[in-house]
């Protein structure tokens, strides 16, 4: 079966591709990179001549608010205009958890008109909504930086690997359409500031994390339940600390 990858280069567009390949299929990681733009429309005909999966995990290259929304909505009109166009039977987007909940966030914002234009597009679909990824823990603790010194709110998050973000994705890709949103997080529940305290511990960096309940999240003011999975969602099988042993700064 041939699946087309849009954002097939990033972190997990790539683990996707390798999944659908060792899995036997025909994946294609497409990217400005590779000729493949979908805010311009250049090469996605050609591209998806043949596709019956089309799987969107791009990133918004600014995410500043208005250019994030420009982009999330440009793109996914335009890769549904060419899937309707080309017959592609299912259509696989990457959202993010609490997208709907958390309206003060520019980005989260423009992921929820990303999921409502999937919706009534016409072209079959699921959506996987995943929580933050221990990958970003770093660029996290970057963000709040006040004079030397880290303010993050201590709302609980539940953070996953890629891995397992990726390896939902590869199994809705082979799936039929659900017509429905599937949350995916990771096995524990923990304060934001506690979870980036222990990353930058288990990393050897020294800055002090200070809880802060009015800090805000790339611009969102958030509680418990802002970020965090609804019953029902699909449990990740790597914690924190298995995570951490296999990053190559962690030794």
């Amino acid at each position: 079966m041939k699946v087309v990858v849009i954002g097939g280069s990033g972190l997990i567009g790539s683990k996707v591709v390798s999944n659908l390949r060792a899995a036997g299929h025909e994946a294609i990681a497409a990217s400005p990179q590779s000729g493949v733009n979908t805010v311009t429309g250049e090469g996605l005909d050609a591209v998806l001549a043949g596709a019956r999966v089309v799987v969107d995990v791009s990133n918004a290259p600014s995410w500043a608010d208005a250019d994030v929304l420009a982009f999330f909505e440009t793109s996914t009109r335009n890769l549904l205009a060419a899937e309707a166009k080309a017959g592609v039977a299912h259509h696989v987007a990457l959202s993010v958890v609490g997208a709907d909940r958390v309206p003060d966030s520019g980005y989260l914002r423009a992921k929820a008109a990303q999921e409502k234009l999937i919706e009534s597009g016409g072209v079959p679909w699921s959506i996987v909504r995943a929580t933050q990824f221990f990958e970003f823990l770093g660029r996290v603790a970057d963000s709040a930086v006040h004079d030397g010194t880290i303010h993050l709110t201590p709302a609980k998050v539940q953070p996953i690997a890629a891995t397992d973000v990726a390896a939902e994705v590869t199994q809705a890709a082979v799936g039929e359409p659900t017509l429905s949103i599937t949350e995916v997080a990771g096995p524990e529940r923990i304060g934001m500031n506690e979870i980036v305290g222990r990353y930058l511990s288990s990393i050897g960096d020294t800055r002090k994390v200070v809880v802060d309940p009015e800090e805000r999240y790339f611009g969102a003011k958030l509680d418990d339940r802002s970020l965090t999975p609804d019953e029902g969602a699909h449990i990740g099988a790597i914690g924190f600390e298995e995570w951490m042993r296999d990053q190559p700064h962690a030794h």
